[in-house]
């Protein structure tokens, strides 16, 4: 099946009730997509076509996010709509459907990716996790998706689409053998990742790293004691030397982690910050989808014993570069 059948085989299936028909627009393009994932992905392949905006920014989390009035009319206003999907964004489908019905191209960017790459959600049956872009060969698929909804948006700049989507991916692809490079380096029986939220389940699988977490794949559930007490009983009896915080989560389930495992005499250290559900600040290497997989390959292999190269990914992409 061709990728564009299988994309319109997700709006048949009824995966996405925001599959709007193409029309051909007027440039440049108004887009608006909500994660900073998806927003990187948009700018890289519009490029000059385009203006991109990304709903939610630094530190949001994209779970439990309820669109304010300014959101709302943004989306109404722009020209294509690019989401994530597969309910990550569970709390603003409604303005999705809204959007669609008033005409707006409206895409779902995960619900698109091969299905061969979709995991089930283990802690919500019948679900998919959302979390695609921690597999960097799922998010080249992602990019791909992209490609393909602009050029149903928008016929005339189809070629140049193409293009810069094959460029961004050359640069994804490298990124995806620098990952498993960085992740190889650290010992075997050190590849464990603990963090708050079930968001590590793609990386896990990508990257051979066993991922633990408190919660489920959304943040909506609440983690209760026993949770608690059950992973720190493993951590303890494993000796697992570290766990993670992320950036759009509160810590405060990986601080009681820390405490209960001191409390048995076995000393947790927090291992740095993670990016999950949203990127570094604008602007900064971080705020970029390359950068927010860089800097956590790094984190893990600085925190469990691995080797990290000098100058991270942008030290070696410019190499191979010369």
């Amino acid at each position: 099946m061709s990728f564009l059948r299988r994309a319109r085989a997700w709006c048949i299936a009824g995966l996405t009730a925001t599959c709007s028909q193409g029309v051909v627009l007027a440039e440049p393009l108004e887009i608006v997509a909500t994660t900073g994932m998806v927003a990187d992905i948009a700018q890289h392949v519009a490029g000059d076509r385009s203006t991109v905006v990304n709903l939610l920014g630094e530190g949001v989390d994209p779970h439990l996010y309820k669109p304010v009035a300014s959101d709302v009319r943004q989306m109404m206003a722009a020209d294509v709509i690019l989401y994530n999907g597969l309910h990550l964004e569970g709390r603003m489908e409604d303005v999705f459907e809204r959007a669609a019905a008033r005409g707006r191209f409206v895409r779902p960017v995960a619900a698109m990716v091969d299905e061969s790459f979709l995991m089930e959600a283990e802690d919500d049956e019948g679900h998919v996790d959302p979390h695609v872009w921690m597999d960097v060969k799922a998010w080249i698929k992602a990019t791909e998706a992209v490609a393909l909804a602009l050029c149903q948006a928008d016929p005339e700049g189809c070629e140049e689409y193409r293009v810069n989507a094959a460029a961004y991916i050359g640069q994804l692809q490298q990124l995806d053998r620098y990952v498993r490079r960085v992740i190889n380096s650290i010992p075997m029986d050190q590849r464990v990742l603990v963090t708050a939220h079930d968001a590590f389940g793609y990386f896990g699988r990508a990257y051979g790293v066993e991922v633990m977490a408190v919660q489920g794949v959304s943040t909506e559930s609440e983690a209760g004691l026993a949770d608690i007490n059950a992973l720190v009983n493993t951590l303890v009896e494993r000796k697992i030397p570290a766990v993670f915080i992320e950036s759009s989560i509160s810590p405060k389930y990986i601080r009681a982690l820390v405490e209960g495992a001191a409390a048995r005499g076995h000393e947790l250290i927090i291992g740095g910050e993670l990016y999950s559900d949203a990127m570094g600040p604008a602007g900064t290497w971080q705020g970029t989808y390359i950068g927010m997989m860089d800097h956590n390959a790094g984190v893990l292999a600085t925190a469990l014993q691995g080797k990290v190269p000098d100058g991270g990914f942008r030290a070696v992409r410019d190499r191979l570069r010369e």
